[in-house]
């Protein structure tokens, strides 16, 4: 395995288990399954309403002797309607309670899209708080409370671009460490990378296999298969691999930290080995030139009419 070191010495695997549409009574032995083939890196969310079953398959492997807590790392994240400095600690303490854990590795914020806090989705843009409003300076500070009391020993974000994350390292006591957004070869974020590596900053990449079971409602009608692209296929049959591990293995390649989503047994096993790949130069400069700038999860479900959010000033582009 490949890791990450922080300032303080802490080390993240470069290499962990998505659960991002694991549903419950899938997530529990795909989680248990994880731990036993060696997983140390778990990626949580409140919003995915399954953090209580993946608690409990952490605590039968800490309890069976598979694993001590202090070789696990695990992250949540704060959800768009417990933005603001006083709601941070009571949402991390319920994700506490439902992993059953004492302490997260590593806590982010989730979107930079404050929610009215009776709303989960959005349905109106009476639902939203403004930035104005709910600025992300303040819900940082919450954030920042959560190192100082020890329920987290890292903060970062999600989704941020680089004018979002620059602005909020230059107003912060605590600096984010971490920035997961999209990444993968139809969406290299090369001047993200750039940024983050200049200010210390860990990029990890989501759905770097293209997310092809996310809902319906999120995909294009005509939008790109990055598992059947000529190129990756060609490198994978190459190597003797999988597609899904080329991928996994570029994106661990340039330095970013990588969680790629499974409950099959057989595919936990695969995206484990993806660390153990090594790319040549030729290889990686095919992959370097499928750049499209395509999102998958593009964001638009917050592009609510007459919310004041959009595509554009999402991602600053």
């Amino acid at each position: 395995m490949k890791y990450y070191t922080f300032k303080n010495n802490d080390k993240i695997p470069m290499l962990g288990l998505g659960t991002w549409k694991s549903s419950t009574g899938d997530v529990y032995g795909a989680a248990s399954k994880a731990i036993k083939l060696g997983y140390r890196h778990i990626d949580c969310a409140f919003i995915y309403e399954n953090e209580a079953e993946i608690g409990l398959a952490i605590k039968d492997a800490i309890s069976d002797g598979t694993v001590t807590r202090e070789e696990l790392w695990i992250t949540s994240k704060l959800w768009n309607n417990r933005h603001g400095k006083d709601n941070v600690i009571g949402a991390l303490k319920n994700t506490l309670e439902d992993l059953q854990l004492d302490y997260l590795d590593l806590y982010l914020i989730h979107w930079p899209v404050p929610l009215k806090e009776q709303f989960n989705f959005p349905m109106s843009p009476k639902h939203f708080y403004s930035l104005e409003e709910r600025p992300v300076s303040n819900t940082w500070q919450g954030m920042e409370m959560a190192v100082e009391q020890g329920l987290t020993k890292h903060i970062g974000v999600s989704n941020f671009s680089v004018k979002k994350l620059k602005n909020l390292v230059e107003n912060s006591s605590i600096k984010p460490e971490v920035n997961q957004i999209e990444s993968q070869p139809y969406l290299q974020q090369k001047e993200m990378l750039e940024f983050c590596k200049l200010e210390d900053i860990l990029l990890t990449a989501y759905s770097p296999l293209g997310s092809k079971d996310r809902p319906a409602t999120m995909k294009a009608k005509d939008e790109p298969d990055l598992m059947t692209d000529p190129v990756i296929v060609e490198i994978a049959k190459s190597l003797n691999a999988s597609p899904a591990q080329i991928l996994s293995a570029w994106a661990v390649g340039r330095g970013t930290a990588v969680i790629p989503k499974s409950v099959n047994p057989e595919r936990l096993k695969q995206n484990l080995q993806t660390t153990e790949i090594e790319l040549s130069m030729d290889a990686l400069e095919k992959i370097n030139k499928l750049d499209k700038h395509y999102r998958f999860l593009n964001g638009r479900f917050w592009a609510v009419p007459g919310s004041g959010y959009t595509y554009e000033n999402l991602w600053d582009e």
